[in-house]
């Protein structure tokens, strides 16, 4: 299995001289492709400057960053842009949806953004991938929360990109709904699925390289592996994690 996202020494200082924070100290990870990775660790470890840094939305002082096989620090800040909007999706904690826009419109918007007219199938099949295709039609303020971060998610996966990067994703969402998003996440990483009866596509749609920050056990037990960060440095992983497992992990960088 080849990786979506690879991540070699990557380091990033803030300031100067005497002054100088580290948040992140020669970091070697590698997202392979179909996999679900939570990145944990106590605040201020550099789990979200290494999202950031990941996804090329902040460029390292140091090291490299592949995405799809790119090395996105030769590329200049035009041509990031287009490549981040072709072959990364996000999802942020706020959902960021237009309130005036239908679903279909918001998940439509980054093709739209990209200069291309976004089809009706390609749509449905994003909005059917997480299983709201049956509410194409309703504007945010006609959607639960849960509903509107999973419009959030279908818009990330229009370009159909190579990693979707989510930052505390449940964060805004109660504990049903946040299970319920977890789920959707869940499903869109493993085997390729059918593009869904609602677009009208047979074609497959691959699986779904996801990257997700979070600071809850519980959340991260759903990812395949849970890696952890402390003081800007890897300093460990768990695979098939457990909620109990992850806490426990979380409890002895807390106090070591």
């Amino acid at each position: 299995m080849d990786d979506a996202v690879r991540l070699e020494s990557l380091t990033k200082t803030y300031g100067s001289g005497t002054g100088a924070v580290s948040a992140l100290r020669e970091v070697d990870l590698s997202f392979p492709r179909g996999s679900f990775t939570a990145v944990m660790g106590p605040s201020g470890s550099g789990k979200s400057t290494l999202l950031q840094c990941a996804a090329g939305l902040d460029r390292p002082t140091s090291g490299r960053v592949f995405i799809d096989g790119t090395d996105i620090g030769g590329l200049n800040e035009t041509r990031l842009t287009e490549f981040r909007r072709e072959s990364t999706g996000f999802v942020f904690q706020a959902f960021n949806l237009l309130p005036s826009l239908t679903a279909a419109q918001n998940v439509g918007l980054p093709l739209r953004l990209a200069g291309r007219k976004p089809g009706r199938k390609t749509v449905l099949r994003a909005l059917a991938q997480v299983g709201l295709e049956d509410q194409a039609g309703k504007r945010p303020s006609q959607l639960s929360g849960g509903q509107q971060q999973r419009v959030a998610v279908a818009r990330a996966l229009v370009t159909r990109p190579a990693v979707l990067f989510a930052d505390e994703p449940t964060g805004a969402l109660d504990i049903t709904t946040g299970r319920e998003l977890l789920e959707v996440l869940r499903k869109l990483v493993g085997s390729p699925v059918m593009g869904g009866q609602a677009a009208d596509d047979p074609e497959l749609v691959e699986p779904t390289t996801i990257v997700m920050v979070t600071h809850d056990p519980n959340v991260a037990s759903y990812a395949d592996r849970v890696v952890f960060l402390a003081d800007g440095a890897l300093v460990g992983e768990l695979t098939t994690p457990t909620a109990e497992a992850v806490a426990a992990r979380m409890t002895d960088l807390a106090v070591s």
